[in-house]
C-alpha cells in the first residue's frame, strides 16, 4: 500500500526514506514505497543535496566527481582468458576445457618467434596451415588447392571459383607478412 497517510493504493513506486533511516547492513538504504500521484508530489519535493554545505555540493557536482579513485589493473593474459584451475572441480565429458584449449591453439604463437596478426592467422585457416608452417609448406599448399580448385583442372567446373580466389588471397598476403619473409 502507498505509505503516505491516509492513502489507500497500491503502493508501486519507491523512493528514497527520510535522511537517517540508514542502511540494511551493508545492502541498499530502506526505501518508501508510493502510487503514481504521491510519487510525483515526492519527486518535486525532492532535494538530494538538503542538508549539504555549499563545499560538499561543489564536490558532488563537479565534472569529474568519483574518478579520483584508483581502479584496479586488468590481467594481462594475451587475449585469452585463462583456464580454469582443474584441481578445483572434476570435467568428465571435457566440455570447459576444450574450450579452452581451442582457444589457446590459436592464440598459440610461432615456435620461431615471429609475429602473427589476426590476418595471418586467418590466410592460414583458409590455406589449411598450422601456425609454425614455413614458406616451402606455405608454398606447397597454394600449388596444392590452386591444383584443386581452378576450373581447367575441374572440366570447367566454375563452382569453385570462389574458393580459389580466397586461396590465392591468402597466399598473397602471406608470402608478404612478415612471419614468411
Amino acid at each position: 500500500m502507498c505509505e503516505e497517510p491516509g492513502c489507500d493504493q497500491p503502493g508501486e513506486f519507491r523512493a528514497p526514506a527520510e535522511p537517517g533511516a540508514g542502511a540494511r547492513g551493508d545492502g541498499p538504504g530502506r526505501y518508501r514505497w508510493f502510487c503514481l500521484e504521491h510519487v510525483r508530489a515526492f519527486n518535486a519535493r525532492y532535494n538530494f543535496f538538503s542538508g549539504m554545505t555549499p563545499d560538499e555540493i561543489h564536490d558532488a557536482q563537479r565534472p569529474h566527481a568519483g574518478w579520483e579513485r584508483e581502479t584496479r589493473a586488468f590481467a594481462s593474459t594475451g587475449g585469452a582468458d585463462r583456464p580454469p584451475r582443474w584441481a578445483d572441480f572434476s570435467d568428465p565429458l571435457d566440455a570447459i576445457s576444450a574450450r579452452f584449449r581451442e582457444r589457446m591453439d590459436r592464440e598459440k604463437a610461432r615456435a620461431d618467434g615471429k609475429p602473427l596478426m589476426p590476418e595471418d592467422r586467418a590466410a592460414l585457416s583458409v590455406l589449411g596451415l598450422g601456425v609454425d608452417a614455413d614458406r616451402k609448406a606455405l608454398r606447397g599448399r597454394y600449388s596444392d588447392l590452386v591444383r584443386k580448385f581452378h576450373p581447367d583442372r575441374n572440366g570447367g567446373d566454375r563452382t569453385h571459383e570462389a574458393a580459389l580466389q580466397k586461396v590465392i588471397e591468402a597466399y598473397q598476403h602471406l608470402r608478404k607478412a612478415p612471419a614468411f619473409l
